[in-house]
């Protein structure tokens, strides 16, 4: 089973880690979540901010 990776600096998907740890986000269980990266990063970034909101 494949992993896949977002690489932040080139904005490509990698199958497995190719890339710095620095640079790549993941692993992702299949191709189309890795190039969905930013998006998850954003969603779960707003789900954080919420929940600091409400805590506060």
């Amino acid at each position: 089973m494949s992993e896949w990776w977002y690489n932040h600096k080139t904005g490509e998907v990698e199958e497995g880690p190719q890339s710095l740890g620095s640079d790549r986000d993941g692993p992702y269980a299949t191709r189309e979540d890795a190039a969905r990266a930013p998006e998850i990063a954003r969603e779960r970034a707003r789900a954080w901010a919420a929940e600091d909101e409400a805590d506060g």
